[in-house]
């Protein structure tokens, strides 16, 4: 089986990989369902402090991939979110390339929708990109993503672990400001969803540089091949290069993208359903979908046991009756049974031989030392006799 880390968390087999540690689809004992586990890679102080804060993020939202629960073992640290198993974004494009307009707007909207949660909780994701997004496998049916990997997120309060001038993130979903050094902002998330939402249209990655240098030397650009209109304005108020130009707020956002959406023309004759697969993967074996399997039921121990072998009982030969003697006075022996009808007698009601029993010998006390005289009782004898030898010179 695998390693069960602090004594409730069974790894699994790895199902992920980022830049602090492996992701590894875990079985908890305590709760009887496979998750999600971030384990720490790295044990230096920046990277235990960037874990403290990724899983001390608790937000309860649909489209949101927080850390759940976290325990530390020996030299080792991980925490737990949900197991989504449809993959990232980066694998539906994978899959099926550019997505239709429609499809793109039910999964920005639901982006915006989750990141309005983060960012009313004062925290900036600093790093949304497609590879962070996951989505469930829900199959033909409606999609449904969920943001992740708050790895370098931070609350707009908190003091930055990074020095001044230093960028962190994605190279190509940087926001202008952020290239620049500027504190994070819950704009920089909206421009990266913008860019997100140009891939999924696209089916390639975006060239922000030149997007953003377009921007600036001729305005707001005509949209894109295959782009509608509706849809492209709400996109190009999430690129804007200067900040105050964007939308501020995710809400605002989504308002914009479900006035935008009902503008769309209905889905084409060959526009054809997609499908979410399960990107995971089978158990391996000695997993099933209830838990660990009983070791004693494994398939590795199955093979080394031998066969049961159904034992069944074997008449012993008897030898042939003896023909009767004729004018013998001994009659022929009774047929012998066989083995199913030898006498089965248990318990035993044979009674034991009463054997006579000697009386235990008596138990004799045997005499104690003599009783020791202390130094107390001899002074006080001394005593005694001193008065008396007294009293009868007096007299």
């Amino acid at each position: 089986m695998g390693e069960v880390f602090a004594g409730r968390y069974e790894l699994v087999d790895p199902i992920g990989r980022g830049g602090a540690g492996a992701v590894w689809r875990a079985w908890d004992h305590r709760r009887r369902r496979y998750v999600a586990a971030k384990v720490l890679r790295q044990s230096d102080a920046h990277a235990l402090l960037r874990f403290v804060r990724e899983q001390a993020l608790r937000i309860d939202h649909p489209h949101v991939l927080a850390p759940a629960s976290w325990a530390a073992d020996d030299d080792k640290v991980l925490f737990t979110m949900d197991l989504v198993s449809g993959g990232s974004l980066a694998h539906v494009i994978g899959d099926y390339g550019p997505l239709p307009p429609r499809f793109v707007c039910t999964l920005i909207d639901q982006l915006l929708a989750g990141l309005a949660a983060v960012h009313a909780e004062g925290v900036v994701h600093r790093d949304i990109k497609p590879a962070n997004i996951l989505m469930e496998a829900t199959g033909r049916g409606r999609p449904h993503l969920r943001l992740s990997d708050f790895g370098i997120a931070m609350r707009k309060d908190e003091p930055r672990l990074t020095g001044t001038g230093l960028v962190v993130g994605t190279p190509g979903y940087f926001a202008p400001e952020q290239m620049m050094g500027a504190e994070p902002d819950f704009t920089a998330d909206l421009f990266a969803v913008g860019l997100v939402a140009l891939y999924l249209l696209e089916g390639v990655r975006p060239d922000s540089r030149a997007l953003v240098g377009h921007f600036v030397t001729h305005g707001t650009p005509g949209p894109p091949q295959g782009i509608p209109e509706p849809l492209w304005q709400v996109l190009a108020g999430l690129l804007q290069p200067d900040p105050q130009a964007r939308f501020r707020t995710a809400a605002g956002a989504r308002s914009a993208l479900t006035a935008a959406a009902a503008l769309l023309p209905g889905p084409g004759p060959d526009e054809e359903d997609l499908e979410v697969f399960d990107q995971i993967g089978p158990l391996p074996p000695g997993f099933t979908l209830t838990g660990p399997t009983p070791y004693a039921q494994s398939p590795v121990v199955q093979q080394l046991q031998p066969q049961q072998m159904q034992l069944q009982a074997q008449p012993q030969p008897q030898p042939p009756p003896m023909p009767p003697q004729t004018g013998s006075h001994h009659p022929a022996p009774p047929p012998q049974p066989t083995p199913y009808e030898q006498p089965f007698t248990y318990p035993y009601t044979a009674q034991p031989a009463q054997v006579p029993t000697r009386p235990a010998p008596i138990a004799r006390r045997r005499p104690g030392p003599p009783p020791r005289v202390t130094a107390g009782v001899l002074l006080v004898a001394l005593l005694c006799f001193a008065v008396g030898i007294w009293a009868l010179a007096q007299g």
